[in-house]
Protein backbone atom coordinates (compact mmCIF):
# COMPACT_ATOMS: atom_id res chain seq x y z
CA UNK A 1 0.00 0.00 0.00
CA UNK A 2 1.34 3.39 -1.01
CA UNK A 3 1.77 6.05 1.67
CA UNK A 4 1.74 9.84 1.18
CA UNK A 5 1.17 12.68 3.66
CA UNK A 6 -0.80 12.32 6.89
CA UNK A 7 -4.24 13.89 7.08
CA UNK A 8 -3.32 15.57 10.40
CA UNK A 9 -3.42 19.25 9.50
CA UNK A 10 -0.86 20.48 12.04
CA UNK A 11 1.76 18.07 10.70
CA UNK A 12 0.94 19.10 7.12
CA UNK A 13 1.44 22.75 8.03
CA UNK A 14 4.77 22.08 9.70
CA UNK A 15 6.07 20.09 6.73
CA UNK A 16 4.97 22.75 4.25
CA UNK A 17 6.66 25.49 6.27
CA UNK A 18 9.84 23.47 6.76
CA UNK A 19 10.12 23.31 2.99
CA UNK A 20 9.29 26.99 2.57
CA UNK A 21 11.96 27.96 5.13
CA UNK A 22 14.61 25.69 3.63
CA UNK A 23 14.80 23.02 6.35
CA UNK A 24 15.79 19.82 4.58
CA UNK A 25 17.91 17.72 6.95
CA UNK A 26 16.01 15.64 9.55
CA UNK A 27 17.32 13.15 12.12
CA UNK A 28 14.49 10.86 13.24
CA UNK A 29 14.40 8.65 16.30
CA UNK A 30 12.02 5.67 16.49
CA UNK A 31 8.58 5.92 18.10
CA UNK A 32 4.83 5.87 17.67
CA UNK A 33 3.85 9.42 18.63
CA UNK A 34 5.99 10.89 15.84
CA UNK A 35 4.76 8.35 13.27
CA UNK A 36 2.46 10.78 11.41
CA UNK A 37 5.26 13.28 10.97
CA UNK A 38 8.03 10.84 10.08
CA UNK A 39 5.80 8.81 7.76
CA UNK A 40 4.97 11.98 5.85
CA UNK A 41 8.59 13.14 5.68
CA UNK A 42 9.56 9.76 4.26
CA UNK A 43 7.10 10.25 1.42
CA UNK A 44 8.57 13.61 0.38
CA UNK A 45 11.82 13.45 -1.64
CA UNK A 46 12.66 17.03 -0.60
CA UNK A 47 13.88 15.86 2.81
CA UNK A 48 17.16 14.17 3.73
CA UNK A 49 16.26 11.72 6.51
CA UNK A 50 18.73 10.12 8.90
CA UNK A 51 18.01 7.64 11.68
CA UNK A 52 19.39 7.67 15.22
CA UNK A 53 18.07 5.46 18.04
CA UNK A 54 19.62 7.49 20.87
CA UNK A 55 18.02 10.95 21.10
CA UNK A 56 21.02 12.31 23.02
CA UNK A 57 23.29 11.35 20.15
CA UNK A 58 20.73 12.63 17.62
CA UNK A 59 20.81 16.13 19.13
CA UNK A 60 24.60 16.25 18.99
CA UNK A 61 24.49 14.88 15.43
CA UNK A 62 22.23 17.82 14.56
CA UNK A 63 24.75 20.23 16.09
CA UNK A 64 27.53 18.87 13.91
CA UNK A 65 25.33 18.76 10.84
CA UNK A 66 24.16 22.37 11.29
CA UNK A 67 27.68 23.65 12.01
CA UNK A 68 29.18 21.96 8.97
CA UNK A 69 26.44 22.61 6.43
CA UNK A 70 25.39 26.06 7.60
CA UNK A 71 21.77 24.89 7.28
CA UNK A 72 19.18 24.11 9.95
CA UNK A 73 19.00 20.50 11.10
CA UNK A 74 15.74 19.09 12.46
CA UNK A 75 15.11 16.40 15.06
CA UNK A 76 12.02 14.24 15.53
CA UNK A 77 11.27 12.05 18.53
CA UNK A 78 8.32 10.34 20.19
CA UNK A 79 6.70 11.10 23.57
CA UNK A 80 7.72 10.01 27.08
CA UNK A 81 11.35 10.71 28.10
CA UNK A 82 12.75 10.69 24.56
CA UNK A 83 12.68 14.49 24.42
CA UNK A 84 14.58 14.82 27.70
CA UNK A 85 17.60 13.35 25.98
CA UNK A 86 17.69 16.31 23.59
CA UNK A 87 18.56 18.77 26.37
CA UNK A 88 22.38 18.36 26.43
CA UNK A 89 22.62 18.79 22.66
CA UNK A 90 20.18 21.71 22.66
CA UNK A 91 22.25 23.41 25.36
CA UNK A 92 25.28 23.04 23.11
CA UNK A 93 23.32 24.47 20.18
CA UNK A 94 22.05 27.39 22.29
CA UNK A 95 25.49 28.62 23.29
CA UNK A 96 26.93 28.03 19.82
CA UNK A 97 23.93 29.63 18.07
CA UNK A 98 23.33 26.55 15.93
CA UNK A 99 19.99 26.30 14.05
CA UNK A 100 18.70 23.02 15.45
CA UNK A 101 14.94 22.39 15.24
CA UNK A 102 13.71 19.95 17.91
CA UNK A 103 10.26 18.56 17.02
CA UNK A 104 8.88 16.56 19.93
CA UNK A 105 5.63 14.75 19.28
CA UNK A 106 3.01 14.56 22.01
CA UNK A 107 -0.43 13.28 22.85
CA UNK A 108 -3.31 15.67 23.53
CA UNK A 109 -1.97 18.26 26.03
CA UNK A 110 -5.04 17.81 28.23
CA UNK A 111 -3.67 14.41 29.25
CA UNK A 112 -0.73 15.97 31.09
CA UNK A 113 -0.85 15.27 34.82
CA UNK A 114 -3.42 12.46 34.67
CA UNK A 115 -1.10 9.47 35.10
CA UNK A 116 -1.44 8.47 31.47
CA UNK A 117 1.40 6.43 29.96
CA UNK A 118 4.07 8.26 27.98
CA UNK A 119 2.65 11.72 28.73
CA UNK A 120 5.06 14.27 30.18
CA UNK A 121 4.95 18.06 30.43
CA UNK A 122 7.01 19.83 27.76
CA UNK A 123 5.40 23.24 28.07
CA UNK A 124 8.46 24.79 29.75
CA UNK A 125 12.12 24.24 28.90
CA UNK A 126 15.32 25.49 30.55
CA UNK A 127 16.08 29.03 29.36
CA UNK A 128 19.43 28.15 27.84
CA UNK A 129 18.24 25.27 25.65
CA UNK A 130 16.05 26.95 23.02
CA UNK A 131 15.30 30.47 21.80
CA UNK A 132 11.59 29.78 21.53
CA UNK A 133 9.24 26.90 22.31
CA UNK A 134 5.75 26.61 20.77
CA UNK A 135 2.89 24.22 21.43
CA UNK A 136 1.00 23.07 18.32
CA UNK A 137 -2.20 21.18 19.13
CA UNK A 138 -4.36 19.44 16.55
CA UNK A 139 -6.20 21.79 14.18
CA UNK A 140 -10.00 21.95 14.39
CA UNK A 141 -11.06 25.23 12.75
CA UNK A 142 -9.91 28.36 10.95
CA UNK A 143 -8.95 30.06 14.21
CA UNK A 144 -6.61 27.16 15.04
CA UNK A 145 -5.12 27.19 11.56
CA UNK A 146 -4.37 30.91 11.76
CA UNK A 147 -3.01 30.83 15.32
CA UNK A 148 -0.80 27.77 15.01
CA UNK A 149 0.29 28.51 11.45
CA UNK A 150 1.52 31.87 12.69
CA UNK A 151 3.24 30.21 15.67
CA UNK A 152 5.02 27.73 13.38
CA UNK A 153 6.28 30.56 11.16
CA UNK A 154 7.48 32.46 14.20
CA UNK A 155 9.37 29.45 15.52
CA UNK A 156 11.04 28.59 12.21
CA UNK A 157 12.11 32.19 11.66
CA UNK A 158 13.95 32.15 15.01
CA UNK A 159 16.35 29.46 13.75
CA UNK A 160 18.30 32.07 11.76
CA UNK A 161 17.44 35.26 13.63
CA UNK A 162 20.12 37.27 15.49
CA UNK A 163 22.87 34.80 14.69
CA UNK A 164 20.69 31.70 14.92
CA UNK A 165 19.94 29.12 17.59
CA UNK A 166 17.80 26.12 18.54
CA UNK A 167 14.00 26.09 18.49
CA UNK A 168 11.44 23.67 19.96
CA UNK A 169 8.09 22.65 18.48
CA UNK A 170 5.83 20.38 20.54
CA UNK A 171 3.55 18.78 17.96
CA UNK A 172 0.36 17.04 19.08
CA UNK A 173 -0.96 13.99 17.25
CA UNK A 174 -4.16 11.95 17.18
CA UNK A 175 -2.29 8.92 15.84
CA UNK A 176 -4.07 9.05 12.49
CA UNK A 177 -3.27 6.16 10.16
CA UNK A 178 -4.53 7.99 7.10
CA UNK A 179 -1.57 8.74 4.81
CA UNK A 180 -3.65 9.23 1.67
CA UNK A 181 -3.00 12.97 1.08
CA UNK A 182 -1.09 13.08 -2.20
CA UNK A 183 -0.55 16.84 -2.43
CA UNK A 184 0.52 18.90 0.56
CA UNK A 185 -2.04 21.70 1.16
CA UNK A 186 -0.62 25.20 1.21
CA UNK A 187 0.07 27.24 4.33
CA UNK A 188 0.78 30.95 4.62
CA UNK A 189 4.51 31.66 4.76
CA UNK A 190 5.88 34.61 6.74
CA UNK A 191 9.35 36.01 6.00
CA UNK A 192 11.63 38.31 7.98
CA UNK A 193 13.64 41.03 6.20
CA UNK A 194 16.63 42.87 7.68
CA UNK A 195 17.82 46.31 6.62
CA UNK A 196 20.78 44.90 4.63
CA UNK A 197 18.67 42.39 2.70
CA UNK A 198 16.96 42.80 -0.64
CA UNK A 199 13.49 44.31 -0.29
CA UNK A 200 10.52 42.66 -2.04
CA UNK A 201 8.63 44.40 -4.83
CA UNK A 202 5.44 46.21 -3.94
CA UNK A 203 2.29 44.51 -5.20
CA UNK A 204 -0.10 46.18 -7.63
CA UNK A 205 -3.24 47.68 -6.16
CA UNK A 206 -4.25 49.87 -3.26
CA UNK A 207 -1.63 50.46 -0.52
CA UNK A 208 -2.37 51.63 2.99
CA UNK A 209 -0.11 52.32 5.97
CA UNK A 210 -1.82 51.43 9.24
CA UNK A 211 -0.29 53.37 12.12
CA UNK A 212 -1.15 51.91 15.51
CA UNK A 213 -0.46 53.75 18.76
CA UNK A 214 2.76 55.62 18.05
CA UNK A 215 5.26 57.75 19.89
CA UNK A 216 5.95 61.29 18.76
CA UNK A 217 7.08 61.28 15.13
CA UNK A 218 10.44 62.74 14.15
CA UNK A 219 10.70 65.03 11.16
CA UNK A 220 12.79 62.54 9.16
CA UNK A 221 10.26 59.72 9.63
CA UNK A 222 7.36 61.98 8.67
CA UNK A 223 9.17 63.09 5.52
CA UNK A 224 10.04 59.54 4.48
CA UNK A 225 6.44 58.34 4.98
CA UNK A 226 5.08 61.31 3.04
CA UNK A 227 7.56 60.65 0.22
CA UNK A 228 6.44 57.01 0.11
CA UNK A 229 2.77 58.01 -0.03
CA UNK A 230 3.43 60.52 -2.79
CA UNK A 231 5.36 58.02 -4.88
CA UNK A 232 2.93 55.11 -4.58
CA UNK A 233 -0.41 56.82 -3.99
CA UNK A 234 -0.73 55.48 -0.43
CA UNK A 235 -2.57 56.82 2.62
CA UNK A 236 -1.75 56.62 6.33
CA UNK A 237 -4.74 55.02 8.07
CA UNK A 238 -4.89 56.50 11.56
CA UNK A 239 -6.70 56.89 14.81
CA UNK A 240 -5.83 59.67 17.25
CA UNK A 241 -3.14 57.64 19.04
CA UNK A 242 -1.27 57.18 15.73
CA UNK A 243 -0.04 60.78 16.11
CA UNK A 244 0.95 60.95 12.44
CA UNK A 245 1.57 64.65 11.61
CA UNK A 246 2.05 64.36 7.84
CA UNK A 247 0.05 65.20 4.74
CA UNK A 248 -1.56 61.86 3.92
CA UNK A 249 -3.68 61.15 6.98
CA UNK A 250 -6.89 59.10 6.66
CA UNK A 251 -8.69 59.18 10.02
CA UNK A 252 -10.59 56.09 9.01
CA UNK A 253 -12.40 55.04 12.21
CA UNK A 254 -15.78 56.34 11.07
CA UNK A 255 -15.71 54.54 7.72
CA UNK A 256 -14.20 51.36 9.16
CA UNK A 257 -16.86 51.13 11.89
CA UNK A 258 -19.98 51.08 9.70
CA UNK A 259 -22.18 48.06 10.29
CA UNK A 260 -24.41 48.10 7.21
CA UNK A 261 -21.92 49.52 4.75
CA UNK A 262 -18.57 48.10 3.78
CA UNK A 263 -16.34 50.81 2.34
CA UNK A 264 -14.36 49.49 -0.64
CA UNK A 265 -11.37 51.41 0.72
CA UNK A 266 -11.17 48.99 3.66
CA UNK A 267 -10.03 46.36 1.17
CA UNK A 268 -6.49 46.80 -0.08
CA UNK A 269 -3.77 44.74 -1.67
CA UNK A 270 -1.09 45.76 0.85
CA UNK A 271 -1.29 47.15 4.36
CA UNK A 272 1.99 48.27 5.92
CA UNK A 273 1.64 47.98 9.69
CA UNK A 274 3.65 50.28 11.96
CA UNK A 275 3.29 51.31 15.59
CA UNK A 276 1.93 49.36 18.53
CA UNK A 277 -1.48 48.22 19.82
CA UNK A 278 -4.36 50.28 18.48
CA UNK A 279 -7.72 50.66 20.17
CA UNK A 280 -9.43 51.71 16.95
CA UNK A 281 -10.91 48.28 16.09
CA UNK A 282 -10.92 49.16 12.39
CA UNK A 283 -12.55 46.60 10.14
CA UNK A 284 -9.84 46.39 7.46
CA UNK A 285 -9.34 43.53 4.99
CA UNK A 286 -5.86 43.60 3.46
CA UNK A 287 -4.75 40.85 1.09
CA UNK A 288 -1.35 40.95 2.76
CA UNK A 289 0.37 42.81 5.59
CA UNK A 290 3.98 43.91 5.95
CA UNK A 291 4.89 44.76 9.54
CA UNK A 292 7.74 47.25 10.04
CA UNK A 293 9.23 47.48 13.53
CA UNK A 294 12.72 47.38 15.06
CA UNK A 295 11.62 44.46 17.26
CA UNK A 296 11.16 42.29 14.16
CA UNK A 297 8.51 40.21 15.91
CA UNK A 298 5.79 38.23 14.18
CA UNK A 299 2.64 40.11 15.22
CA UNK A 300 -0.24 39.15 12.96
CA UNK A 301 -2.90 41.69 13.95
CA UNK A 302 -4.80 41.48 10.65
CA UNK A 303 -4.20 37.75 10.06
CA UNK A 304 -2.56 38.38 6.71
CA UNK A 305 1.12 38.90 7.62
CA UNK A 306 3.63 38.10 4.84
CA UNK A 307 6.76 39.97 5.89
CA UNK A 308 8.11 41.39 9.10
CA UNK A 309 10.80 44.02 8.51
CA UNK A 310 13.23 44.17 11.43
CA UNK A 311 14.36 47.76 11.11
CA UNK A 312 13.55 51.36 11.94
CA UNK A 313 10.49 52.65 10.11
CA UNK A 314 12.45 55.51 8.57
CA UNK A 315 14.86 53.08 6.87
CA UNK A 316 11.99 51.11 5.34
CA UNK A 317 10.07 54.07 3.94
CA UNK A 318 13.15 55.92 2.76
CA UNK A 319 14.38 52.87 0.81
CA UNK A 320 11.04 52.42 -0.93
CA UNK A 321 10.58 56.15 -1.52
CA UNK A 322 14.02 56.66 -3.07
CA UNK A 323 13.93 53.57 -5.29
CA UNK A 324 11.20 52.49 -7.67
CA UNK A 325 9.69 49.18 -6.57
CA UNK A 326 6.71 49.54 -8.90
CA UNK A 327 5.12 52.10 -11.18
CA UNK A 328 2.38 54.23 -9.68
CA UNK A 329 -0.90 53.14 -11.20
CA UNK A 330 -4.56 53.66 -10.51
CA UNK A 331 -6.09 55.23 -7.45
CA UNK A 332 -4.72 57.79 -5.04
CA UNK A 333 -5.71 56.28 -1.70
CA UNK A 334 -5.42 59.51 0.26
CA UNK A 335 -7.77 61.36 -2.08
CA UNK A 336 -10.20 58.41 -2.04
CA UNK A 337 -10.23 58.33 1.77
CA UNK A 338 -10.69 62.11 1.93
CA UNK A 339 -13.77 61.95 -0.28
CA UNK A 340 -15.20 58.93 1.53
CA UNK A 341 -14.80 60.44 4.99
CA UNK A 342 -16.18 63.82 3.95
CA UNK A 343 -19.25 62.10 2.49
CA UNK A 344 -19.88 60.04 5.65
CA UNK A 345 -19.36 63.00 7.99
CA UNK A 346 -21.94 64.96 6.01
CA UNK A 347 -24.46 62.25 6.92
CA UNK A 348 -24.00 62.53 10.71
CA UNK A 349 -27.39 63.50 12.19
CA UNK A 350 -28.09 65.47 15.35
CA UNK A 351 -26.74 63.30 18.16
CA UNK A 352 -28.13 62.97 21.69
CA UNK A 353 -26.15 64.34 24.65
CA UNK A 354 -23.42 61.74 25.03
CA UNK A 355 -19.70 61.09 24.94
CA UNK A 356 -19.90 61.00 21.13
CA UNK A 357 -21.70 64.37 20.97
CA UNK A 358 -19.17 65.95 23.33
CA UNK A 359 -16.34 64.67 21.15
CA UNK A 360 -18.00 66.21 18.09
CA UNK A 361 -18.34 69.58 19.78
CA UNK A 362 -15.01 69.64 21.61
CA UNK A 363 -12.28 68.13 19.46
CA UNK A 364 -12.00 70.94 16.89
CA UNK A 365 -11.63 73.48 19.70
CA UNK A 366 -8.79 71.88 21.68
CA UNK A 367 -5.89 74.34 21.72
CA UNK A 368 -2.95 73.50 19.51
CA UNK A 369 0.17 72.02 21.08
CA UNK A 370 -1.97 70.34 23.73
CA UNK A 371 -2.11 66.62 24.53
CA UNK A 372 -5.22 64.45 24.71
CA UNK A 373 -5.47 61.35 26.91
CA UNK A 374 -8.43 59.08 26.09
CA UNK A 375 -9.88 56.49 28.44
CA UNK A 376 -10.52 52.86 27.52
CA UNK A 377 -12.83 52.06 25.73
CA UNK A 378 -15.97 54.08 25.08
CA UNK A 379 -14.15 57.43 25.22
CA UNK A 380 -11.39 56.26 22.89
CA UNK A 381 -13.93 54.97 20.38
CA UNK A 382 -16.21 58.02 20.60
CA UNK A 383 -13.47 60.61 20.13
CA UNK A 384 -11.91 58.67 17.24
CA UNK A 385 -14.99 59.36 15.11
CA UNK A 386 -13.97 63.00 14.65
CA UNK A 387 -10.83 64.83 13.55
CA UNK A 388 -8.55 66.50 16.06
CA UNK A 389 -6.39 69.55 15.32
CA UNK A 390 -3.06 68.60 13.75
CA UNK A 391 -1.04 70.13 16.58
CA UNK A 392 -2.69 67.97 19.27
CA UNK A 393 -1.08 64.67 20.24
CA UNK A 394 -3.23 61.85 21.62
CA UNK A 395 -2.54 58.85 23.82
CA UNK A 396 -4.39 56.02 25.54
CA UNK A 397 -3.34 53.08 27.69
CA UNK A 398 -3.74 50.59 24.85
CA UNK A 399 -0.80 48.46 25.98
CA UNK A 400 -2.53 46.60 28.79
CA UNK A 401 -5.90 47.92 27.59
CA UNK A 402 -7.52 48.16 31.00
CA UNK A 403 -9.47 51.00 32.57
CA UNK A 404 -6.95 51.44 35.37
CA UNK A 405 -4.23 54.06 35.32
CA UNK A 406 -5.44 56.36 32.56
CA UNK A 407 -5.57 59.46 34.74
CA UNK A 408 -2.28 58.56 36.44
CA UNK A 409 -0.62 58.34 33.02
CA UNK A 410 -2.07 61.74 32.19
CA UNK A 411 -0.75 63.14 35.48
CA UNK A 412 2.76 61.85 34.82
CA UNK A 413 2.83 63.33 31.32
CA UNK A 414 1.59 66.70 32.58
CA UNK A 415 4.42 66.84 35.11
CA UNK A 416 6.98 66.11 32.39
CA UNK A 417 5.76 69.02 30.20
CA UNK A 418 4.42 71.78 32.49
CA UNK A 419 4.23 74.26 29.61
CA UNK A 420 1.56 72.18 27.77
CA UNK A 421 -2.14 71.69 28.46
CA UNK A 422 -3.25 68.08 29.00
CA UNK A 423 -6.88 67.11 28.40
CA UNK A 424 -8.20 63.82 29.73
CA UNK A 425 -11.47 62.09 28.80
CA UNK A 426 -12.66 59.31 31.11
CA UNK A 427 -15.75 57.42 32.21
CA UNK A 428 -16.91 57.21 35.80
CA UNK A 429 -15.71 53.66 36.55
CA UNK A 430 -12.24 54.49 35.25
CA UNK A 431 -12.29 57.75 37.21
CA UNK A 432 -13.08 56.13 40.55
CA UNK A 433 -10.70 53.25 39.81
CA UNK A 434 -7.84 55.74 39.52
CA UNK A 435 -9.05 58.45 41.91
CA UNK A 436 -6.12 58.16 44.33
CA UNK A 437 -3.94 60.10 41.91
CA UNK A 438 -6.04 63.24 42.52
CA UNK A 439 -4.73 63.40 46.06
CA UNK A 440 -1.12 63.34 44.92
CA UNK A 441 0.56 66.57 45.96
CA UNK A 442 2.38 66.78 42.59
CA UNK A 443 -0.87 66.83 40.59
CA UNK A 444 -0.31 69.61 38.04
CA UNK A 445 -2.47 72.64 37.26
CA UNK A 446 -2.10 72.14 33.49
CA UNK A 447 -4.61 69.24 33.57
CA UNK A 448 -8.22 69.50 32.35
CA UNK A 449 -10.30 66.37 32.96
CA UNK A 450 -13.68 65.65 31.38
CA UNK A 451 -15.53 63.01 33.42
CA UNK A 452 -18.48 61.38 31.64
CA UNK A 453 -20.56 60.05 34.52
CA UNK A 454 -23.33 57.68 33.48
CA UNK A 455 -23.31 55.69 36.73
CA UNK A 456 -22.02 52.45 35.22
CA UNK A 457 -19.66 50.91 32.70
CA UNK A 458 -21.76 52.12 29.80
CA UNK A 459 -19.68 50.03 27.39
CA UNK A 460 -21.65 47.01 28.60
CA UNK A 461 -24.98 48.73 27.89
CA UNK A 462 -24.08 49.75 24.35
CA UNK A 463 -26.38 48.21 21.76
CA UNK A 464 -23.51 46.36 20.06
CA UNK A 465 -22.03 44.77 23.19
CA UNK A 466 -22.83 41.09 23.95
CA UNK A 467 -24.08 42.12 27.39
CA UNK A 468 -26.77 44.29 25.79
CA UNK A 469 -29.00 41.22 25.42
CA UNK A 470 -29.39 41.23 29.20
CA UNK A 471 -30.92 44.71 29.15
CA UNK A 472 -31.15 46.33 32.58
CA UNK A 473 -30.05 43.06 34.18
CA UNK A 474 -26.56 43.80 32.83
CA UNK A 475 -26.31 46.67 35.33
CA UNK A 476 -26.05 44.42 38.39
CA UNK A 477 -22.72 42.80 37.64
CA UNK A 478 -21.54 43.22 34.04
CA UNK A 479 -21.85 47.01 33.90
CA UNK A 480 -21.35 47.42 37.68
CA UNK A 481 -23.98 50.15 37.97
CA UNK A 482 -24.86 52.03 41.15
CA UNK A 483 -21.40 52.26 42.70
CA UNK A 484 -19.57 55.45 43.70
CA UNK A 485 -22.60 57.53 44.61
CA UNK A 486 -24.76 56.38 41.70
CA UNK A 487 -24.33 59.65 39.76
CA UNK A 488 -24.33 61.76 42.91
CA UNK A 489 -24.19 65.47 42.09
CA UNK A 490 -22.13 66.14 45.21
CA UNK A 491 -19.58 63.32 45.59
CA UNK A 492 -17.07 64.26 42.86
CA UNK A 493 -17.77 67.96 43.36
CA UNK A 494 -16.70 67.91 47.02
CA UNK A 495 -13.79 65.57 46.36
CA UNK A 496 -12.44 67.76 43.56
CA UNK A 497 -12.98 71.07 45.31
CA UNK A 498 -11.45 69.86 48.55
CA UNK A 499 -8.36 68.84 46.56
CA UNK A 500 -8.06 72.28 44.95
CA UNK A 501 -9.68 71.65 41.55
CA UNK A 502 -11.81 74.10 39.63
CA UNK A 503 -15.00 72.08 39.33
CA UNK A 504 -17.80 72.37 36.77
CA UNK A 505 -20.85 70.17 36.12
CA UNK A 506 -23.27 69.84 33.19
CA UNK A 507 -26.28 67.64 32.38
CA UNK A 508 -27.22 68.71 28.87
CA UNK A 509 -26.13 70.32 25.63
CA UNK A 510 -26.82 73.96 26.48
CA UNK A 511 -24.93 73.73 29.77
CA UNK A 512 -22.05 71.97 28.08
CA UNK A 513 -21.71 74.51 25.26
CA UNK A 514 -21.83 77.32 27.79
CA UNK A 515 -19.18 75.75 30.02
CA UNK A 516 -16.77 74.39 27.42
CA UNK A 517 -15.29 77.80 26.62
CA UNK A 518 -13.82 78.00 30.10
CA UNK A 519 -12.70 74.37 30.03
CA UNK A 520 -10.83 74.87 26.75
CA UNK A 521 -9.21 78.19 27.50
CA UNK A 522 -5.68 78.10 26.04
CA UNK A 523 -4.31 80.05 28.99
CA UNK A 524 -2.63 78.24 31.87
CA UNK A 525 -4.73 78.40 35.03
CA UNK A 526 -3.76 78.30 38.67
CA UNK A 527 -5.74 75.14 39.35
CA UNK A 528 -6.48 71.93 37.44
CA UNK A 529 -10.03 71.65 36.09
CA UNK A 530 -12.60 68.89 36.35
CA UNK A 531 -15.73 69.03 34.22
CA UNK A 532 -18.30 66.39 35.19
CA UNK A 533 -20.90 65.61 32.51
CA UNK A 534 -23.86 63.49 33.59
CA UNK A 535 -25.20 61.34 30.75
CA UNK A 536 -27.68 58.53 30.26
CA UNK A 537 -26.57 55.09 29.05
CA UNK A 538 -29.49 54.72 26.65
CA UNK A 539 -28.48 57.95 24.92
CA UNK A 540 -24.85 56.87 24.87
CA UNK A 541 -25.89 53.66 23.13
CA UNK A 542 -28.16 55.48 20.70
CA UNK A 543 -25.42 57.93 19.71
CA UNK A 544 -23.00 55.08 19.03
CA UNK A 545 -25.61 53.22 16.96
CA UNK A 546 -26.26 56.32 14.89
CA UNK A 547 -22.54 56.78 14.19
CA UNK A 548 -22.08 53.15 13.14
CA UNK A 549 -25.10 53.10 10.83
CA UNK A 550 -24.73 56.28 8.79
CA UNK A 551 -25.08 54.36 5.55
CA UNK A 552 -26.48 50.99 4.55
CA UNK A 553 -25.82 48.84 1.52
CA UNK A 554 -28.21 46.09 0.42
CA UNK A 555 -25.74 43.46 1.58
CA UNK A 556 -25.29 45.23 4.91
CA UNK A 557 -29.03 45.42 5.54
CA UNK A 558 -29.45 41.74 4.68
CA UNK A 559 -26.63 40.79 7.02
CA UNK A 560 -28.13 42.78 9.89
CA UNK A 561 -31.56 41.23 9.34
CA UNK A 562 -30.03 37.75 9.25
CA UNK A 563 -28.25 38.31 12.55
CA UNK A 564 -31.44 39.60 14.11
CA UNK A 565 -33.48 36.64 12.87
CA UNK A 566 -30.95 33.83 13.38
CA UNK A 567 -28.85 35.07 16.28
CA UNK A 568 -25.07 34.64 16.46
CA UNK A 569 -25.25 30.84 16.80
CA UNK A 570 -27.49 30.62 13.73
CA UNK A 571 -25.16 32.82 11.70
CA UNK A 572 -22.19 30.63 12.67
CA UNK A 573 -24.11 27.50 11.65
CA UNK A 574 -24.97 28.98 8.24
CA UNK A 575 -21.35 30.02 7.70
CA UNK A 576 -20.26 26.46 8.52
CA UNK A 577 -22.73 25.01 6.02
CA UNK A 578 -21.60 27.44 3.31
CA UNK A 579 -17.97 26.55 3.91
CA UNK A 580 -18.68 22.82 3.56
CA UNK A 581 -20.51 23.19 0.25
Amino acid sequence: MEHFYTNERNAQMLIYLMKAHGIRKVIASPGTTNMCLVGSLQADPYFELYSCVDERSAAYMACGMAAESGEPAALSCTGATASRNYLPGLTEAYYRKLPVLAITSTQHPGRIGHNMPQVIDRTALPKDTVKISVQIPEIHDDEDEWAYGTALNKALLELRRAGGGPVHINLATGYSQDFSVRELPGTRVIRRIGDIEEFPALPEGRIGIFAGAHRRWGEALTQSVDAFCKRYGAAVICDHTSNYPGQYKASACLAASQEQYRSPLCRMELLIHIGDISGAYMNLSPSQVWRVNPDGEVRDTFRALRYTFEMEEEIFFKRYAEQSFRERKGNNCFEEWSRELARLRAEIPELPFSNVWMAQQTLPLIPENSALYLGILNSLRSWNFFDKPDGVEAYANTGGFGIDGGISSLAGAALASPEKLFFGITGDLAFFYDMNIFGNRHFASNIRLLLINNGRGTEFRNYSHPAARFGEKADAFMAAAGHFGNQSRELVKHYAQDLGFEYMAVSGKKEYLKTIERFLTPMQTERPMLLEAFTDSSKESRALEMMCNLEASAAGRAKKLARKALGESGVRMVKGLIKKT
